[in-house]
């Protein structure tokens, strides 16, 4: 466990003055309050609101990633960027990203344990460095926070969008056009594994970009990107428009005698900001091995790889932004 010693100046409240020297927020530094990692003089304190009084020893202890009690580590992660803040990763299908009360594998955040990854500390007890996740089956990039400035930074950029990927999907039946879909994604009432568009559900945008058609037509590659963050919200947002994107039996995709073994969705391009230096970085994870058999099957390779060049690969969502803002125009005039 790392240990963190202060020694205050003036009479202030305990979690005003651990915020300032740790720069983290209040709520993180509130949290660890109440678990007990703090100490005044040698006693424990769990009140954020303790009054300090000058010259008082403050020591925080960081709790450190505990071993997990799970299955062994039975796979490899590709690590794309790594330095002394942040590693970015290109996450295999099949991998849970952290624990959960129902995942008895290991996880990602098992595999950067037994690496020995240092990781943050403030996403609790089971998250340690995870800023975002992706679905176990979904496959692509993901980026750690290796220290809780770095956590805090990424987490903001998440907030205000600065941070965000793009994602390459095989579907069927093909899309009729570019679009963004802008539906409130909530807890199926009948289905408590799934997501659905409810009346009540949480503000979700998501757009669609047509890319590449098959062969014989049947199966289009699009593109994805988020303007939220909700639990299967590209798979909802394409069942919303009677699309599926292949192997998600789960939100309507049937087989056909054609052996899918995933959902085939892949977090392709990541850009951010550096927490430490902020320059703006981008990274791209190739296709998977699983897709790239499907797509050498079905589609016209060397016209797929001229498609989803990372260069020119955001301009293909300008059409879904134009529709948008004309739907969103004759919307306002037709209430006015």
């Amino acid at each position: 466990m790392q240990k963190k010693e202060f020694v205050t100046q003036k009479s202030e409240r305990l979690d005003k003055f651990l915020t300032q020297q740790m720069q983290e927020s209040r709520n993180q530094i509130e949290r660890l309050i109440k678990k007990g990692y703090v100490q005044i003089d040698q006693k424990k304190v769990t009140k954020p609101g303790y009054k300090l009084k000058p010259k008082q020893n403050v020591t925080l202890h960081l709790p450190q990633a505990p071993k997990s009690t799970r299955g062994a580590v039975d796979f490899d992660v590709q690590s794309v960027y790594e330095d002394e803040d942040i590693l970015v990763l290109d996450k295999p299908p099949g991998v849970v990203v952290h624990p959960a009360p129902s995942v008895k594998e290991a996880t990602l955040v098992d595999w950067l344990k037994q690496k020995g990854v240092s990781l943050s500390t403030i996403s609790g007890e089971e998250r340690h460095g995870i800023v975002h996740r992706i679905d176990k089956e979904t496959s692509g990039l993901l980026v750690v926070a290796k220290n809780n400035e770095a956590h805090r930074k990424l987490s903001e950029q998440l907030q205000n969008k600065s941070m965000g990927r793009y994602y390459l999907a095989f579907i069927e039946p093909p899309l009729k056009e570019s679009v963004i879909v802008d539906k409130p994604i909530g807890r199926n009432p009948k289905n408590r594994l799934k997501m659905a568009v409810v009346e009540d559900g949480r503000a979700s945008k998501s757009a669609f970009a047509k890319l590449l058609l098959s062969k014989n037509g049947q199966y289009e590659l699009i593109g994805a990107k988020l303007f939220s963050g909700r639990t299967h919200q590209i798979r909802v947002h394409l069942h919303s428009l009677h699309r599926h994107i292949l192997g998600d039996s789960l939100y309507g995709f049937k087989s056909k005698g054609v052996t899918i073994p995933r959902v085939f969705l892949h977090a392709y391009i990541l850009y951010l900001f550096h927490p430490t230096s902020g320059k703006r970085m981008e990274f791209t994870a190739s296709l998977p091995q699983d897709m790239k058999d499907f797509a050498s099957r079905h589609f016209d390779m060397e016209t797929l790889h001229e498609t989803i060049d990372p260069r020119g690969f955001t301009s293909y969502f300008d059409d879904a932004e134009r529709l948008w803002s004309t739907a969103a125009a004759f919307q306002t005039k037709s209430r006015s």
